[in-house]
């Protein structure tokens, strides 16, 4: 069983731990199993373990989003909506007169004391704020929900298709690198030099999977979602092998 762990990196195995104890929960229990909202890299991982096995089947949802909850389950199961546990929320705020920002929702979320991964993603538009609540938190957050920043605000119940879209839009491209390295990476995917990427490794500007990484030679691995202070965000499609050259071929995707 030890070996599972070569693939993925030391500060993983928790993780890594907690995937197969869902996966031996399932398997003795033959039922059902529903996680926490996960990040790309954690659904990422939960599939690399349980996705190529047939007894035990893994679906994510909300499908159209970053961070999204996993149900394991076994073969008889046919997973609906409401298995997920998840409500979609509309912040009701007087928007004429203030703006409110991702950051101050989600600065406000987690000083209610909720962890990050009991929400989904804070999705905004013109002039709307909706986000994805676990189904357990829900009526905390409903009631203790009532301010961002200056504006007074209630939460309003929608449906998971009544959601608007992200605006997000990653744009992909294929580049080659000499090595898989944080700065190397970072250098190739905006076309900046290397000494500058660990510049901003150094200063404590750069995260990967939403923690701060200081070391430059950090490897980043495939659905690594990379963010630089002053650049935005970027993502780790996929490491498509080797060129004739020995460089890695990588697929990226840039938040525009």
């Amino acid at each position: 069983m030890s070996s599972i762990y070569q693939h993925f990196r030391p500060d993983e195995k928790e993780f890594v731990d907690a995937v197969l104890e869902w996966k031996q929960t399932v398997e003795s229990q033959y039922a059902p199993k529903q996680t926490d909202f996960l990040d790309p890299r954690q659904q990422h991982i939960v599939e690399s373990i349980v996705g190529s096995n047939d007894e035990i089947l893994v679906s994510f949802y909300p499908e159209d989003s970053e961070r999204k909850r996993a149900l394991l389950y076994p073969p008889y199961f046919q997973p609906e909506e409401e298995d997920f546990g998840i409500g979609a929320f509309e912040i009701q705020y007087p928007s004429k007169f203030v703006t409110i920002e991702h950051r101050q929702v989600l600065g406000t979320l987690m000083s209610l004391g909720l962890k990050r991964e009991k929400f989904g993603d804070i999705v905004t538009g013109e002039d709307i704020i909706q986000i994805i609540l676990a189904d357990e938190i829900s009526d905390y957050v409903r009631m203790e929900l009532t301010q961002v920043g200056k504006a007074k605000v209630s939460l309003k119940a929608i449906t998971l298709k009544d959601r608007i879209q992200s605006r997000e839009e990653w744009q992909e491209k294929t580049t080659t690198v000499s090595s898989l390295r944080l700065d190397v990476v970072l250098a190739a995917i905006y076309n900046d030099s290397r000494q500058k990427a660990q510049t901003l490794i150094k200063s404590g500007h750069v995260k990967v999977n939403w923690k701060t990484v200081e070391n430059s030679s950090f490897e980043v691995v495939a659905s690594d979602v990379i963010s630089a202070r002053g650049y935005g965000r970027s993502k780790l499609m996929s490491i498509e092998g080797r060129t004739k050259r020995d460089k890695w071929r990588i697929s990226v995707g840039i938040l525009k």
